[in-house]
């Protein structure tokens, strides 16, 4: 009986840090300031839904790098500090005010 629930918890524990990890995402930018974000899961869902027309541009799209004013951007509702624009065909997250990229999504 003790096995059978050290068992039991053992796998709840699993599963629940399982789940835990596909409700964030961790990006690390080490070229440019070496911060880590932690992007909430519902960003990236509702960044991934949404069906906004892409924006042709020459330049480099990484972590890090800061996009022109010209580029618009969307705000992701019910969540501070992350807004969004297509580029290229790449969906990109960025941070409202600066422009600058969060998380290139694939």
């Amino acid at each position: 009986m003790r096995k059978t629930l050290l068992a039991t918890a053992a796998l709840l524990l699993t599963v629940s840090s399982a789940a835990f990890a596909q409700s964030t995402v961790i990006v690390t930018d080490p070229a440019t300031t070496g911060s880590t974000v932690v992007l909430p899961g519902e960003v990236r869902t509702y960044v991934m839904e949404q069906s906004v027309p892409s924006v042709v541009y020459d330049g480099d799209i990484a972590v890090g790098t800061t996009l022109p004013d010209t580029v618009e951007v969307h705000t992701v509702p019910n969540v501070d500090g992350y807004a969004y624009t297509v580029i290229n065909d790449r969906r990109v997250i960025v941070e409202p005010q600066t422009h600058r990229v969060i998380q290139v999504l694939e």
